[in-house]
């Protein structure tokens, strides 16, 4: 993994709640009039000039006189009358939330969503809550499409032609992000970042995710490692508990784990072959426990395919020991693989 795609991740490990207090208007259409005009430009064409639409909640009706180019919204949006919408006063953006419950006796069978008819008065202040990562503002202001959607309160950022997202970019989107925290109007999120065999990290990532832990806003970061004492990727012979340098390994709680016992084992095979489908006697269950104890837990669930194909082939209901027993002797685990070839190594070529 490169260290801007570690970068990436961890940015979107952390969540940012933004609250917005916005002004609507919301009821269902009772009207939907475009008022056309003589073309300005000339020629014996016509222009919309504005549009009139009547809103209606189970408080009281409103009729609006809006802007032309709400209507190319209300044509994308596919609103008719008896759709329930609302209109965002400050920036037009049209929503149709769906048909109002009162026609839904209309047809026996359609693909619509009823919703019921709003209630209050047609112009409220409705509280909106949006969740964004901090790596989708990254992508949203190195690509701009224009201030629409949730990403619109960073508006101010975006620039035109930019196509990267630059540490000049990030540091601008961390003042903004810092700023609507400081108002109170966002609430960072923090998630989790899951490094699963963390050992294949080289130094540099390791150099990043550092200082990126020493961060104000970092993730809750979780490594995962299966290796002893390893030599640290991208150096040449400095050797590391798990591959992490000692450094970054002193900022970490290591969690204690312990080996399952032939019990637990014996009762994740189980919930394992009623996930599958799989029938598997009692006898068959504790020779696949114990197999699991001298190999691996891995190697012991792989088993229950081939075992089950084999039993069906046998005319069985069900997993049997013996059935077991036979795979077993088909198939290697890692650690009988390894052995034959250490003893075997002079027939085999180098």
């Amino acid at each position: 993994m490169s260290e801007t795609a570690l970068r990436n991740e961890s940015l979107g490990g952390l969540g940012l709640r933004i609250k917005e207090t916005k002004e609507v208007y919301e009821g269902e259409v009772t009207e939907l009039t475009p008022c056309e005009t003589e073309n300005p430009m000339g020629g014996y064409g016509k222009t919309i000039s504005h549009v009139i639409i009547g809103l209606k909640t189970a408080k009281g009706t409103k009729q609006l006189k809006l802007d032309p180019s709400i209507f190319e919204s209300l044509q994308k949006e596919r609103v008719e009358a008896g759709d329930v919408i609302y209109i965002e006063a400050n920036s037009g953006a049209v929503k149709r939330q769906g048909r109002c419950d009162t026609y839904a006796t209309e047809f026996d069978l359609e693909a619509e969503e009823y919703v019921p008819l709003p209630k209050g008065d047609v112009h409220k202040k409705k509280e909106i809550i949006q969740d964004v990562t901090l790596h989708d503002l990254d992508v949203a202001n190195a690509r701009p499409q224009g201030g629409q959607d949730i990403l619109s309160m960073m508006g101010q950022l975006m620039k035109p032609k930019k196509t990267e997202i630059t540490d000049k970019l990030r540091g601008e989107i961390n003042k903004v992000v810092n700023k609507y925290i400081d108002q109170g109007v966002a609430e960072l999120v923090p998630g989790v970042l899951f490094v699963d065999e963390v050992h294949m990290l080289d130094i540099e990532c390791f150099t990043y995710l550092h200082r990126a832990l020493e961060s104000s806003i970092a993730p809750i970061v979780i490594f995962a490692s299966n290796r002893g004492n390893c030599v640290i990727r991208g150096t040449e012979d400095i050797t590391s508990p798990h591959g992490i340098p000692l450094d970054l390994l002193d900022r970490v709680m290591i969690i204690r784990t312990m080996l399952y016992t032939p019990q637990e084992m014996k009762q994740i095979i189980k919930i394992r072959a009623q996930t599958e489908g799989i029938n598997i006697s009692e006898e068959a269950l504790n020779h696949l426990g114990e197999i699991g104890t001298k190999t691996t837990l891995r190697y012991a669930v792989q088993l229950l395919t081939p075992a089950n194909l084999l039993a069906k082939i046998n005319g069985k209901d069900g997993i049997e020991k013996e059935h077991v027993e036979e795979i077993s002797e088909l198939f290697y685990d890692a650690k009988s693989s390894a052995k034959i070839l250490a003893d075997q190594q002079d027939k085999y070529m180098k």
